[in-house]
């Protein structure tokens, strides 16, 4: 049954008085990047979709460059990654890029194409002690930058135990 609003009620007061609060709420607690998962050690393993070619910064990341953790900025009003210098305990860092094959969108066949090309770069250039304490990750097209012709998997190693001293990339033969 509906009930005739009466002069003087302050039900309309009550939702703006809720809405105003959730929205302090949300300032408050701004929403979170994705921050991987924790294995069993406590340490952070990170999956391709811990990062994406939507997430703010990551096109402008270079292979062999450094790049913080997405995080929520509140300047930029949305998740980025930041370009860091190596030196200065990144992250991240990305070891390379592969083209994946041309052809219709299929995050299945994406993945397994990234991890796979992403694996083998990882094994060439970290093997054995050399990869102690060492992990990667691919960064995939979306659908949407897929849609504008982006074919390029970018592939990141980093430290599960926390920021990397330095590159960790090998030094060139």
């Amino acid at each position: 049954m509906t009930v005739p609003r009466q002069a003087g009620d302050r039900r309309p007061a009550r939702r703006w008085t809720l809405l105003l609060g959730l929205v302090a709420l949300g300032t408050l607690f701004p929403p979170q990047a994705p921050t991987g998962t924790t294995g069993a050690t406590g340490a952070t393993i990170k999956d391709e979709t811990f990062v994406t070619a939507r997430t703010s910064g990551i096109l402008h990341i270079e292979a062999g460059e450094c790049f913080t953790d997405p995080a929520y900025s509140g300047e930029a009003a949305e998740v980025v990654v930041l370009y860091t210098p190596c030196h200065e305990r990144a992250a991240n860092q990305s070891y390379g890029f592969v083209h994946a094959p041309e052809g219709e969108w299929d995050p299945a066949a994406l993945s397994a194409f990234a991890w796979r090309s992403c694996r083998r770069g990882f094994d060439s250039h970290w093997s054995g002690e050399s990869a102690s304490g060492l992990n990667f990750y691919p960064v995939l097209p979306t659908r949407e930058t897929w849609a504008d012709g982006d074919r390029d998997v970018m592939c990141v190693v980093y430290s599960p135990g926390g920021p990397m001293d330095g590159s960790a990339l090998p030094p060139a033969r």
